[in-house]
């Protein structure tokens, strides 16, 4: 049965009005809803007779994954407990000193934080040492063990209170702070609040979403921005600092925000504390029917490692058991197929001799694998025994191709593609796991910090000047954006513009 996410900070009021509306539209027999309750409703058919607003609401439960109405209302009733939402706009001087020098302490995922703000954070610290002192919420946020240490002492339940700007749990304060110096220590901190009792389960639902962002999550960081959500500078020692402390291994944040990166530090850890195993962590039973199994989450790391041509991962995964069949929850199909499609046949060929099941696949998907993979005698030979099929699969798959070559780093894929003719500074229309939305190949590799290809694409007629639609920032605003010296550094010496 297909679902769906719940919008963003749900609303059981916006709910009542759809169901609503649903019954309305069943009633005007709008044939795309028709089909839905027939899909969606257990009674199916037999419901559209008499259809009545019940009906509706179990529709709209079932499709957001829940099995019943009263089920999705208990679900939202226990996302208001644990909603946040970030606060819009950067840090600003209008803001406190104590507003202030949270902002440039943490990360939220909200944009906002950037790497050079953690030394304003210690420029301000050294103006105002006194603001942590009597806020463990600022201790714990700029590493002043000393005076959390006192505070907890004085106060012992106050390890796990919410409070300050963020309205978050001390720990978090500590585990997200990326504001780090000789003197003070976010580390230490954690240790002391762990020790007096600290939740290593603490966390959020960033704007009422599912999976968490955990204290394990702030630790290993991360993320769509790049490297300006950096890990914790002490990354390794606090992960396992909160493992120990009972953290839950099953992290579906933390998987997704590390899946961009090929380092697979994070996996080995949580393996050691049993990632994949069903743990009973607090955040499982809160919503373990809207959360992805254990299994679900290898399953998914598997598949987006196949697509990305992240070898060594596969091998880990597969080490530790991980269902080699399992279809992508983004776009259903197996790792072997995702491996196939992306030109990774060395992958799919390990899959195969572990256990999965190969596919037959189309010869339009043969095609694209070897463009990929920049085979060209296959290439040319598919090309002579099907004429056409580079215009049957249409630009976008072929820009799309383009895309796999520059994620999968396939230089010789990319130069065979544009020797085909294939569009290389157009607009990837979809967004298809690492692929960003509105980019051009140029500005994934700019984003990347990847030279060899940025002066591949380059020399291959990529141009310099395109803008992506979101942002309205041409390949060196976006390797600037992420940190990426020596790609933005050639580009300007090429005269290309942010």
């Amino acid at each position: 049965m297909p679902t769906r996410p719940l919008p963003e900070n749900p609303s059981l009021e916006n709910l009542k009005k759809h169901a609503k509306r649903l019954k309305k539209a069943v009633q005007d027999g709008d044939k795309s809803v028709l089909d839905e309750v027939r899909q969606l409703h257990p009674r199916g058919n037999e419901a559209l007779s008499d259809f009545a607003l019940s009906d509706a609401q179990l529709v709209i439960a079932r499709s957001f994954g829940l099995p019943s109405w009263p089920k999705l209302k208990q679900h939202i009733e226990v996302v208001k407990q644990f909603e946040w939402n970030p606060r819009e706009g950067e840090a600003s001087p209008k803001q406190t000193p104590a507003e202030l020098l949270m902002r440039l302490s943490c990360i939220t995922y909200d944009g906002a934080w950037r790497p050079p703000d953690a030394e304003k954070g210690r420029k301000l610290l050294q103006e105002y040492p006194e603001l942590p002192r009597h806020d463990i919420y600022i201790a714990s946020a700029v590493g002043d063990v000393a005076s959390v240490r006192k505070m907890v002492d004085e106060r012992p339940g106050i390890v796990n209170k919410r409070g300050g700007p963020f309205d978050w749990e001390p720990l978090l304060y500590a585990c997200y702070s990326r504001l780090n110096s000789p003197s003070h220590s976010t580390l230490e901190v954690a240790r002391v609040l762990l020790a007096a009792g600290a939740d290593p389960n603490a966390g959020f639902l960033w704007k009422g979403l599912v999976p968490p962002f955990t204290a394990l999550t702030g630790a290993f960081g991360n993320g769509e921005a790049g490297d300006n959500e950096p890990p914790h500078e002490r990354v390794r020692e606090l992960a396992r600092m909160l493992l120990e402390a009972g953290a839950d291994p099953n992290d579906g944040q933390t998987l997704y925000n590390r899946h961009f990166r090929e380092s697979d530090e994070h996996l080995k850890l949580l393996f050691e504390f049993g990632l994949g195993k069903d743990k009973g962590g607090p955040w499982f039973q809160r919503f373990g029917h809207t959360l992805m199994s254990p299994s679900q989450m290898l399953a998914e790391e598997l598949w987006a490692a196949c697509r990305k041509n992240y070898f060594e991962r596969v091998k880990l995964l597969v080490e530790h058991g991980t269902e080699l069949n399992t279809p992508g929850f983004r776009d259903g199909r197996t790792p072997y197929e995702a491996a196939m499609r992306a030109g990774n046949a060395e992958i799919a060929e390990y899959l195969v001799q572990h256990g999965a099941r190969p596919a037959q696949l189309s010869v339009e998907d043969t095609f694209a694998m070897a463009c990929i993979s920049g085979r060209g005698d296959e290439v040319a030979r598919l090309m002579e025994q099907h004429p056409g099929i580079k215009e049957r699969i249409g630009i976008h798959r072929r820009l799309e191709l383009v895309q796999r070559a520059v994620e999968g780093n396939r230089p010789e894929g990319i130069r065979l593609m544009a020797e085909l003719g294939f569009e290389i500074s157009g607009v990837t229309r979809h967004d298809n796991v690492g692929i960003t939305l509105g980019a051009t190949p140029l500005h994934n590799a700019a984003w990347m910090g990847n030279l060899v290809l940025v002066k591949l694409l380059i020399e291959l007629g990529a141009d310099v000047s395109v803008r992506d639609p979101n942002y309205n920032a041409t390949p060196l605003g976006w390797a600037q954006y992420n940190n990426k010296q020596e790609v933005a550094d050639y580009l300007v010496s090429i005269g290309a513009e942010k």
